[in-house]
């Protein structure tokens, strides 16, 4: 997959759209453009942090806000995520324009609602790869309705990783779906939605973090 040159996008024009940019250090690989999730926005500390590791490990990151949450910025208040068509359609317009100015591979994804929309057209575009992290196999306290239809029939090679105890989908649950041969998932011991472990099980938020920022440069480098 991380098989071709790159070409970056400068400062200018990521500030032009409201996106943000973190260019690879060295070669890069690949170039992911990563989705932020339902409650916090692109450059929250998580997203932030995932960005700036992959940077660190080879892999360019795009950043961009879905509408609501390009409107909580500009003083328009709290607001919930809009409808799932106008969401894919943001999807489809970002991924049309960074195709046109990036060469190399691109692969597609997000924090759990940014990844999970990622999903449901990845096959469509055409992406080189899709990353989710921390998926939400089913919506908050309704584990008896999982959406994961569409996850038996990606074609897209995928990479999940996911919280070990992760309330929107945990191992246990997650074992028992039927999921493509494509779909790849990549387990945090005592994880959470968040990627936060316990305490107990000795591993800090900051590994967890730099252990799934390496699992996708990997993935992406295959």
């Amino acid at each position: 997959m991380g098989n071709g040159k790159v070409m970056v996008i400068d400062e200018d024009q990521c500030r032009a759209r409201g996106w943000l940019w973190n260019g690879a250090d060295g070669m890069s690989q690949a170039t992911l453009i990563l989705a932020h999730g339902a409650g916090a926005p692109m450059d929250s500390e998580f997203m932030q942090r995932m960005a700036e590791l992959l940077a660190t490990g080879g892999v360019n990151v795009l950043r961009f806000e879905f509408p609501y949450m390009a409107q909580r910025r500009h003083g328009g208040g709290k607001r919930p995520p809009n409808p799932q068509r106008q969401l894919l359609e943001c999807w489809r317009e970002v991924y049309g324009e960074v195709r046109g100015l990036v060469r190399g591979p691109l692969a597609i994804g997000g924090k759990s609602m940014g990844g999970r929309m990622a999903s449901l057209l990845v096959d469509e575009l055409g992406a080189d790869a899709l990353i989710c992290l921390g998926y939400p196999f089913y919506a908050p306290g309704k584990p008896e309705k999982p959406r994961v239809a569409h996850l038996a029939e990606l074609r897209t090679p995928t990479l999940i990783v996911q919280g070990e105890r992760d309330a929107l989908g945990n191992r246990e649950a997650v074992g028992g779906y039927r999921l493509a041969p494509s779909v790849n998932l990549e387990w945090l011991v005592a994880g959470d939605h968040d990627l936060k472990p316990l305490k107990a099980s000795g591993c800090s938020h900051e590994q967890h973090l730099q252990a799934a920022a390496g699992a996708v440069v990997a993935f992406l480098s295959r």
